[in-house]
């Protein structure tokens, strides 16, 4: 089996679910991060027991790294990514991949003029209630779809944008509630709806200070396939456990609603084998909500499985799912949100 070295570039929170996801698998190997602070480096290094590097081109320059993930802020994608497929190195960058589709495009071809292979982090795609929903709207279960709804009522604290000066910044967080929390969620409703053929949007600052992005939003969608969607999303919606993200889709013969990783409603006019197995394997659990509250309490099992896609598409054994066209679609969608809200909900029509 052959063994696959990786370095992470960045140290911060998300960095540490990199590098747990890539020590679970047995055909992986941590060889290195980079981070700018010499002591919060330093200690990654030894939490892990990998080497540390405070020069991004001298890691670069290793023999034998083949992999780096990007966990930097993620206005701060371009860069790394340019200097890593420069150097020869496939890449997997954090989600949003960048916080503009033309810094996605720079990076797309970047990565194709020196062959090597670009993936974005979905993590939330390889949940396997995502397989049976996209499963579900293709085989034409729903009927005709009417309506389905994308919404993140998560909750974050003044200390938590005040805890970096990019954190709520236009330029490196991209976006607020849609662009940084949202986006996960948005991206599962494009993946399984399909794309978008305009949209109307409303967005606000409502209860943060001193930040640039929003922190509530709401959109309403028109669908190419006819159906009707809502976008809500926010970090000021406190709760004691956190709201879970969830995802619904309701048609004339069916109606799901995937909470999280799990479904709340799995109901069809017309049964299916699955059906018994979703029913005794994937309904709503009692487990908090992913994030909702605390971006640290997630775990890393959705990234192992986004890291083990990239591996198999390099030996040959599997497509690559979030392909970096992929982790474009859901950008574009919020960047078109933000354009109708700052136009006083302008329509905004999809090519």
């Amino acid at each position: 089996m052959a063994i696959w070295n990786f370095a992470i570039i960045g140290c911060g929170n998300v960095a540490h679910f990199h590098a747990q996801a890539i020590q679970a698998m047995p055909n992986a190997n941590l060889l290195a991060v980079y981070g700018r602070n010499p002591t919060k480096v330093a200690q990654f290094a030894a939490k892990y027991t990998c080497d540390s590097y405070d020069d991004l081109e001298k890691l670069l320059q290793h023999s034998e790294l083949q992999i780096v993930t990007i966990t930097t802020p993620s206005g701060a994608h371009l860069e790394p990514c340019r200097q890593a497929a420069q150097a020869g190195k496939h890449i997997i960058c954090e989600k949003p991949v960048e916080v503009t589709t033309d810094r996605i495009k720079n990076i797309i071809t970047v990565c194709q003029e020196n062959n090597v292979l670009f993936s974005g982090i979905f993590n939330r795609r390889f949940f396997p209630t995502v397989a049976y929903l996209k499963q579900a709207v293709e085989k034409n279960r729903f009927g005709r779809i009417s309506l389905c709804e994308a919404q993140i009522k998560w909750y974050r604290t003044q200390a938590y944008y005040d805890s970096g000066e990019w954190r709520g910044t236009k330029a490196l967080d991209g976006g607020g509630a849609l662009m940084n929390q949202g986006i996960h969620t948005i991206d599962l409703l494009l993946y399984v709806m399909g794309p978008v053929k305009r949209l109307t949007a409303s967005t606000a600052c409502l209860t943060h200070q001193g930040i640039e992005v929003e922190d509530t939003a709401v959109a309403i969608l028109e669908f190419q396939n006819g159906a009707r969607g809502v976008i809500q999303g926010s970090t000021s919606c406190w709760s004691s456990t956190g709201h879970p993200a969830e995802v619904h889709i309701c048609g004339d013969q069916g109606s799901v609603f995937m909470t999280d990783d799990h479904f709340r409603v799995w109901d069809f006019m017309e049964a299916h084998p699955d059906d018994e197995l979703v029913k005794r394997e994937h309904m709503s659990s009692q487990k908090g909500a992913m994030g909702a509250n605390d971006p640290t309490a997630m775990d890393y099992e959705g990234h192992q499985l986004n890291f083990e896609n990239v591996i198999a598409a390099l030996e040959g054994q599997a497509e690559l799912l979030v392909t970096g066209e992929e982790s474009m679609k859901a950008v574009k969608l919020i960047e078109a949100i933000y354009e109708s809200a700052a136009d006083d909900g302008r329509w905004i029509e999809f090519a």
